[in-house]
């Protein structure tokens, strides 16, 4: 989520080298990422040359890593970044969304689930005190402030 790619494609490797070798998606993404990063960083002639040498062949062999090479490759003809029409690809969001397709990759590759089971349990929690609120008196739970109420 800082922007490190390599030290994240370390760190998966170290986990288990396998991750990044049978997701060949996933590994263009961080590559990808590691792109916009030297662009954000203003490292345009850095940044032409990996999209050369790692990128563009990936995206000969793959219609779809091409046209998303082609859109980030789009921030260069941008002298104001913010205001072009890629400039989500700036944004923390994408950085959030590599580093969670990272993340599920590591966890599958572990057997564990890829999703947090907190969401859920909470849509349970507000299912079962709906349900019961109908028939019994109970302290609710309050999810935003995690407290717990007057009996109703």
């Amino acid at each position: 989520q800082s922007g490190d790619v390599q030290r994240a494609i370390e760190k998966a490797n170290d986990l288990n080298p396998m991750i990044l070798d049978q997701n060949p998606e996933l590994y263009f993404h961080l590559q990808q990422q590691k792109l916009i990063e030297l662009i954000r960083e203003g490292s345009i002639d850095e940044a032409l040359t990996f999209a050369q040498e790692e990128l563009a062949p990936r995206g000969e062999e793959t219609p779809a890593f091409l046209a998303e090479l082609e859109k980030t490759m789009a921030l260069l003809a941008f002298d104001d970044k913010g205001n072009c029409p890629v400039a989500e690809l700036l944004d923390s969001a994408q950085r959030q969304k590599t580093a969670s397709e990272l993340n599920a990759a590591i966890l599958s590759s572990q057997c564990q689930e890829k999703d947090p089971k907190l969401p859920h349990l909470l849509r349970m929690l507000v299912w079962a005190q709906s349900l019961a609120g109908a028939k019994l008196k109970f302290p609710r739970m309050d999810i935003p402030t995690a407290s717990l109420g007057d009996p109703e």
